[in-house]
């Protein structure tokens, strides 16, 4: 066999490899967590009372987060009105507020009626028990947990996927039970055994 077959069959191999460990890791969900049942009275900015609240957990250097968003953007557009929404970024310890708000923190303030918050230490974070960035949780006007999970079909898959319709069905009142899908993203490594988990994102 001839070196540049030998050398095309080897480059071969490895993009194949490549590509199959880039299609596992986008397929692997992050950690959910286990967020509290009843809406936290501790939390920092307040349920509206009387209506659907979803609260998002994002790491502001995410680049799975990306369409996290842009799922937010059309939860937003299809069900406005119908509920609150607040994205909080987490800031590690040690960081600024200027490392928080990168582009994705610009992305979400300008999404309509979402408000944006940093997440101190991931002091927010611990009080919902979200692990993940990514990690998207709706309470019912009454406070009571009825979703928790991810709103993208993969690390950084934008599209339809089953969270979004269940968040859209659940505040359209089309869906009576709780939902909770699988969550795509970096660990917002406010735990110390998450603090090594990510490369791409972590300080």
């Amino acid at each position: 066999m001839k070196i540049s077959t030998i050398a095309a069959v080897v480059w071969l191999l490895v993009v194949c490899a490549g590509s199959l460990l880039m299609a596992q890791y986008s397929q692997t969900a992050g950690a959910a967590g286990t967020a509290p049942t009843h809406w936290p009275q501790a939390c920092q900015s307040p349920r509206d009372p009387g209506r659907f609240s979803l609260v998002m957990f994002l790491h502001p250097r995410c680049p799975c987060s990306r369409a996290t968003l842009g799922e937010l953007e059309q939860i937003v557009a299809h069900c406005q009105g119908l509920f609150s929404a607040q994205v909080w970024f987490i800031q590690p310890e040690g960081m600024t507020e200027d490392w928080v708000k990168t582009d994705l923190w610009s992305t979400a303030a300008a999404i309509p009626g979402v408000q944006v918050h940093v997440d101190h230490e991931g002091a927010e974070a611990r009080r919902f028990q979200a692990l993940t960035s990514g990690q998207t949780l709706l309470y019912d006007a009454g406070g009571e947990l009825i979703f928790q999970g991810g709103i993208t079909l993969a690390r950084g898959h934008a599209g339809d996927n089953p969270g979004r319709d269940a968040i859209e069905a659940l505040l359209k009142q089309t869906l009576s039970h709780a939902a909770s899908p699988p969550v795509f993203g970096c660990a917002l490594g406010w735990t110390p055994t998450q603090k090594k988990e990510c490369t791409l994102c972590q300080p």
